[in-house]
């Protein structure tokens, strides 16, 4: 296997997630516009379609073929330059994929894990509309550089819009900004761009949230036209208004990328390691802390150990040994770590500013979850 063509998410620099809080909003539609004016300013560029029960990448892209399999992973799709991935190339059918969350959840890992990125600057993932089991999945496996939130002027869509940032803000994913679509009617003739529903409620969710706002997109035929037949509308009419806004908002993320905004306020691990069978974490912009194993274990914030609805801790103390040991950590996306324990536990996701102040067992055993 060639080294352009490792499985995973190594040799992947940006790994973006689109969301939108709620169908309708064309959130779709810039993700792959956004991918395309991407491309075209130079980059290598990849798309996965994480909306398993309405994917309409295929679409957009105007492919349908379905991706090869290589040593026992995915090849990507490639349409137009784009890599891409996407349940609706897996399902020739076209039927409606009536699955449970826990087989949606192991798609979405094998979209991860299994697919032959190799390299890219940028990954972008169309979110499915909500704050469920695959965004959470999404959020824990991948170590997202962050979140982009699309939106309409409509004060419905903005408020709902908000439970997209709040998703990001619980699972310290920083947001890159917010996207304005349908902002305004592009008349074909005199090109002059009319609001039709409302004008400046992105800015002013950005403005609420503290991001920037990376720029609005019109209401143009145009885009419609270009998705319906499946083809790069940075080709077809580069010229357009439509065209240039998506490769203004392309150039907007490139500067929130460069002013650091990924990594803003962020709390990050610089070096995590076991060390005699306790935690010892270097923090990056400095500080150490180190932690034992046995108040790890007895402050486990897991739904077997603290009662969900009250917050109270329902583990049998007595229970754990004093001479328990820290045996291996995981990340979890860029939120947190989860421990595996010498008694055999491991389930509980450990926050990093939690652990940053979390108390040792010479001190008060508390933890707030």
């Amino acid at each position: 296997m060639s080294t352009n063509m490792t499985p995973g998410l190594s040799q992947i620099k940006n790994i973006i997630a689109v969301a939108s809080g709620k169908g309708g909003v064309g959130k779709s539609t810039v993700t792959v516009n956004l991918a395309y004016a991407l491309k075209k300013s130079g980059y290598k560029v990849g798309l996965m379609d994480a909306d398993l029960y309405g994917p309409s990448q295929p679409h957009l892209l105007g492919s349908t073929t379905g991706p090869e399999g290589r040593d026992g992973f995915i090849v990507p799709v490639d349409r137009d330059g784009i890599k891409f991935i996407s349940i609706g190339v897996m399902n020739p059918s076209g039927k409606a994929m009536i699955i449970r969350s826990p087989l949606a959840v192991k798609a979405i890992n094998q979209f991860l894990t299994g697919v032959l990125w190799g390299e890219l600057d940028y990954l972008l993932i169309d979110l499915p509309p909500g704050t469920g089991d695959i965004q959470l999945t999404l959020a824990q496996q991948a170590r997202l550089t962050g979140g982009i939130i699309v939106t309409t002027p409509q004060n419905l869509a903005l408020q709902i819009s908000k439970k997209g940032a709040e998703m990001f803000q619980a699972v310290s994913v920083p947001i890159l900004g917010i996207v304005e679509n349908m902002s305004g009617f592009t008349c074909s003739h005199c090109h002059e761009m009319t609001p039709i529903f409302k004008k400046g409620g992105g800015e002013k969710l950005a403005d609420e949230l503290n991001v920037p706002f990376l720029g609005s997109l019109p209401l143009d035929p145009e885009i419609m036209l270009s998705g319906d037949e499946g083809v790069d509308l940075l080709v077809t009419n580069e010229n357009s208004h439509a065209a240039k806004a998506f490769l203004h908002l392309a150039k907007n993320l490139e500067v929130a990328l460069e002013a650091g905004l990924a990594n803003e306020n962020v709390l990050d691990i610089e070096n995590c390691q076991i060390s005699d069978g306790n935690l010892d974490i270097e923090w990056k912009g400095g500080g150490h802390t180190q932690i034992d194993a046995y108040s790890l274990r007895i402050q486990c914030p897991c739904a077997a150990c603290i009662d969900e609805h009250t917050g109270n801790r329902i583990l049998d103390v007595a229970n754990v040994p004093l001479t328990i040991k820290a045996l291996s950590t995981k990340a979890v996306g860029r939120y947190g770590i989860t421990i595996q324990f010498s008694d055999g536990h491991g389930t509980g996701i450990y926050k990093l500013e939690k652990l940053k102040n979390l108390q040792t067992k010479e001190q008060e055993n508390h933890f707030s979850v």
